[in-house]
């Protein structure tokens, strides 16, 4: 889980002090936490690029699936052509040659 690899937290970051020399800030202090701070990015852009390839995965799928549909016929399978045959039909069935005349 992201969670357990992200060592700090934007509030930890905000919130660190570094010990200071004479000089000023303990190197040593500064590089390893500048270590974890770069360990916590590359976890982060592992995660987005992980995000993204499974984004455009569910895309294609959603992609397909809604070709599948388009594709095909209503549940009652008619169109309105379809309809117009079936009608067609029914005026020659009941009106016959009547119709035609």
């Amino acid at each position: 889980m992201l969670s357990d690899k992200i060592k700090l937290t934007a509030k930890e970051i905000l919130e660190k002090e570094f010990k200071t020399t004479m000089r000023g800030y303990k190197q040593e202090d500064v590089d390893k936490y500048l270590d974890d701070i770069i360990k916590d990015y590359e976890t982060f852009h592992q995660v987005i690029e992980d995000l993204q390839q499974e984004n455009l995965k569910l895309k294609k799928q959603a992609e397909e699936l809604y070709k599948k549909t388009a594709s095909t016929p209503s549940q009652a399978g008619t169109t309105n052509f379809d309809i117009l045959k079936r009608l067609s039909n029914l005026e020659k069935h009941v009106f016959g040659s009547k119709l035609y005349d």
